[in-house]
């Protein structure tokens, strides 16, 4: 298989991915609680990526750690908890939808925290991209529980955004498979006290026990937060980053097809809505070339 094959079977196999997060939250909501499954997850990725922690740490300077924890915490751990009490109330597919506003606020988050020039056309995309958000809101109606639960969504991919540009100030030079695996590890302490409080390990000794929301949790850790961070990794050094931010535009589409396959009504006007935010997106994109 010839290098450029490989390169489009890691974009497609980590679109999916990523792009089934949002339904795999669904799934885990069934039964157990945004708190569970978001801990859940965040415990099973910190275990998965375990064997990295430990030839990482030994490697990473002792006056960055902290500052990985701050990325985990915005990276990882906040958005899990903020995605899993939106879904409570809004689609997965809508969800994933949302989720493509994370290059605009990571634009917005330099700019603002740390002074990042901004050219005229990357302000029209995120002009753009923002009317599509506002757009998407307008069309679901005046529902102040579904604007409610969706600023959430919103909120978090403004965590995600100044995460991103955090590590581009302060985390040059690492691999996000070596800022992952450490991340992840103190999000994992950090979601076991929640797991414990939550009264999550009685379920396992109840008499219904919850096994398709726990595998769904599980696999969302595995796969959504700790293999798909070292195919990104991977899919950087072989085709670049460049080629590798292109993936935003395709989670939304997988996520749309999952919410289309669990039976969830999605119209014609979001899809349009999602249209005009990846146009922001992509205008975005274009001007940093």
């Amino acid at each position: 298989m010839n290098s450029r094959a490989v390169n489009w079977s890691i974009f497609l196999l980590l679109s999916l991915t990523w792009g089934s997060s949002f339904i795999l939250m669904k799934i885990g909501l069934e039964a157990l609680s945004p708190y569970q499954v978001a801990s859940l997850r965040l415990f099973s990725a910190g275990i998965a990526l375990l064997p990295f922690f430990f030839k990482f740490i030994r490697q990473t300077p002792l006056n960055k750690i902290p500052v990985i924890i701050l990325s985990g915490i915005l990276g990882n751990l906040l958005p899990a908890y903020l995605f899993c009490i939106a879904e409570t109330r809004i689609d997965s597919a809508l969800a994933g939808i949302l989720n493509g506003l994370v290059p605009l606020m990571s634009l917005l988050a330099g700019f603002f925290i740390f002074h990042a020039p901004i050219v005229r056309q990357q302000l029209l995309g995120i002009f753009i991209g923002l009317l599509g958000v506002v757009l998407l809101f307008v069309v679901k109606g005046v529902d102040t529980g579904y604007w409610y639960y969706g600023l959430w969504i919103v909120v978090a991919t403004a965590c995600y955004g100044v995460n991103i540009a955090l590590v581009h100030h302060y985390l040059k030079g690492y691999s996000s498979l070596q800022l992952g695996s450490i991340a992840l590890f103190f999000c994992a302490i950090f979601a076991l006290p929640i797991l414990l409080y939550t009264d999550f390990f009685s379920l396992l000794s109840g008499p219904a026990i919850p096994w398709r929301s726990m595998g769904a949790s599980v696999t969302l850790g595995i796969l959504g937060s700790g293999i798909a961070s070292v195919l990104f990794y991977i899919l950087i050094n072989k085709a670049g980053a460049l080629f590798a931010s292109m993936v935003t535009y395709a989670l939304p589409v997988v996520a749309i097809g999952w919410g289309l396959l669990a039976g969830e009504r999605i119209s014609f006007l979001q899809v349009l809505c999602l249209g005009v935010i990846l146009a922001g997106v992509y205008i975005v994109n274009k001007a940093k070339r």
